[in-house]
């Protein structure tokens, strides 16, 4: 009898799969949501998000015609941390099921990327990244009653000038050749020679990723006094086994807090800055020429064209799945950075995956 219940336990934790996964097929395997940062103190705003409609945002430039843009979520100045994260956090049970996923978080510089995903403090303010180790840590406990044993561990790396930084080692080390591994189907990212570091509580997590951001390169430009110059990505693998039958299920999150996507000529880059700035714009011209060849079906999908999207290719082709947050500033001087920034994301928005 025991046996007989623990079968169809596993049979129903197989079909709420399934059904899950089904969901977030129908929603989109690639989604984008928009995110438009408070408006400080002297700016005026060209960016509208229309109370009554949670999808769609203008921008009203003088002397143009006012632009709609429409996603699968619009969330204005106002919106908390919980409500973004509450948006996503379906995309965080499809890892725990078995499933390649990637969250971005892409904008100008100052337009709210890093707050999004790492948010600032404890409490309300947190971002994606805690929240989501936070949930890992939860459903994984909650699948424990089910016979399933999860173990999680991260990876934090950034990708500068087109070369792969293990965050989580001491900076002597960032000389190292790390290389990306060409995933087998059905693989997780993997990059070779960096640190995995096993994460138990909300507590490690936090602490491992404070370390990584003290090791991140920044500098100033004419946008921020401490402008990202790098891509840097959160790599948790997680494993999960059923004791009773040995089922395992190897799935990957993947928290991506791009570099400023502004042009050279608004962030007066010059020298060392301007090199990082090139590197900065290739692989956000890969990724978009990676997303437009999966739109359009291509056989060939140039994910090799650079690190990132090497890196993340098994979240942007077949059950991968991705969620972009494209981060706005609403001021009247951002305004042609967040144009560029929309059209990028309307782009992406049209490509479906599976």
């Amino acid at each position: 009898r025991v046996r007989e219940l623990e079968s169809q336990l596993l049979q129903a934790d197989e079909m709420r799969r399934e059904m899950h996964n089904m969901i977030q097929e129908l929603r989109g395997n690639v989604r984008v949501i928009a995110r438009v940062r408070p408006l400080l103190p002297g700016e005026d705003s060209v960016v509208d998000v229309p109370d009554v409609d949670k999808q769609t945002l203008a921008v009203s430039i003088p002397e143009l015609d006012p632009r709609l843009f429409n996603f699968d979520r619009v969330f204005n100045g106002h919106s908390s941390q919980d409500e973004v994260f509450e948006e996503v956090s379906e995309l965080v049970q499809s890892a725990l099921d078995g499933y390649k996923v990637c969250l971005f978080s892409y904008g100008q510089t100052g337009a709210g990327k890093t707050y999004t995903m790492l948010g600032q403090g404890e409490g309300e303010r947190r971002g994606i990244v805690p929240r989501a180790v936070a949930k890992v840590l939860e459903q994984a406990e909650a699948l424990r009653s089910k016979g399933y044993e999860y173990t999680m561990e991260a990876s934090y790396v950034e990708i500068y000038n087109e070369q792969i930084r293990d965050l989580l080692c001491p900076g002597s080390t960032h000389s190292e050749r790390h290389n990306v591994v060409n995933a087998p189907e059905g693989g997780c990212p993997t990059v070779t020679g960096v640190v995995r570091e096993e994460v138990t509580s909300v507590y490690e997590a936090t602490s491992l990723v404070r370390r990584a951001m003290k090791a991140r390169e920044v500098a100033e430009t004419e946008m921020n006094a401490n402008s990202s110059r790098s891509h840097t990505l959160f790599l948790l693998y997680i494993t999960g086994v059923h004791q009773a039958t040995g089922q395992t299920l190897t799935g990957c999150l993947n928290l991506v807090d791009l570099a400023g996507s502004e042009r050279t000529k608004r962030s007066g880059a010059r020298g060392q800055r301007m090199t990082e700035a090139c590197a900065i714009n290739k692989s956000l011209s890969c990724l978009g020429d990676v997303f437009a060849a999966v739109g359009r079906g291509d056989k060939h999908i140039p994910y090799r064209n650079s690190k990132l999207t090497y890196l993340l290719a098994p979240c942007l082709g077949g059950e991968g799945k991705t969620l972009m947050v494209v981060n706005i500033a609403p001021d009247l001087d951002s305004a042609e950075e967040s144009m560029c920034s929309l059209r990028f994301a309307s782009t992406v928005n049209q490509v479906e995956l599976g």
